[in-house]
């Protein structure tokens, strides 16, 4: 695919930048990653705004400036190994790819695991690993994790991805009891336990134990 025009690219990247994304990386792996080869059907002509789209399995693709801001807040390093719960289209884990030694990404629907990685394929992202399965308990024959994004909301972090992370590590989520009420926050693992940041008011899809019905 040839991607979006010069103008489109750049309206596309100053859109990110304007919500607070300045991790100069972070803008980098952004424009690197092609968002228009995540995006189907009608929301195609959509795909270079600054908004989340609807994909299949009732999911999104989140805005652009979200996966920014969640990325820049993960502050990855080129030897970490992420783990991102909530494939989704497959576009959050290709951005993290360039910035990370090793991404493994997890989702509960089985389509979305197969069309992501079809598109990790053709971009040849090598260090991607993506898998089906309930994502609320983690991956714990890869743990421990350097960094750990989740994209979507849960009540409160779930200690089984807590436990998975390493002293030192990061994780970033939305947390919130409802659709409409909901924080993103990064949590720091140190030796003394767990250090919360809230970040900004998001809204996520809820996270679901166990697999979705699709096939």
């Amino acid at each position: 695919m040839s991607g979006p025009d010069p103008e489109t690219k750049m309206q596309f990247l100053y859109s990110v930048r304007s919500r607070g994304v300045t991790d100069q990386k972070v803008l980098e792996a952004i424009e690197a990653i092609d968002r228009g080869m995540f995006v189907r059907g009608i929301f195609t002509d959509r795909a270079y705004e600054d908004v989340p789209l609807p994909i299949a399995c009732g999911q999104t693709i989140s805005q652009p400036s979200v996966v920014g801001m969640m990325t820049q807040a993960l502050e990855i390093s080129p030897r970490d190994t992420v783990l991102e719960v909530g494939t989704g289209s497959g576009y959050q884990a290709a951005v993290l790819s360039k910035l990370a030694r090793r991404v493994y990404t997890i989702d509960r629907h089985a389509r979305l695991v197969r069309e992501a990685r079809a598109v990790f394929e053709q971009l040849q992202l090598a260090n991607v690993t993506s898998l089906v399965g309930d994502g609320s308990h983690g991956l714990n024959e890869q743990a421990p994790f350097d960094r750990i994004i989740v994209t979507a909301a849960a009540e409160d972090p779930p200690s089984p991805l807590l436990a998975q992370l390493k002293t030192g590590g990061i994780m970033v989520l939305p947390v919130g009891q409802s659709d409409h009420v909901q924080t993103l926050i990064r949590v720091r693992k140190t030796e003394d336990g767990l250090d919360y940041d809230e970040l900004r008011p998001v809204r996520f899809v809820p996270l679901l134990e166990g697999l979705g019905k699709d096939t």
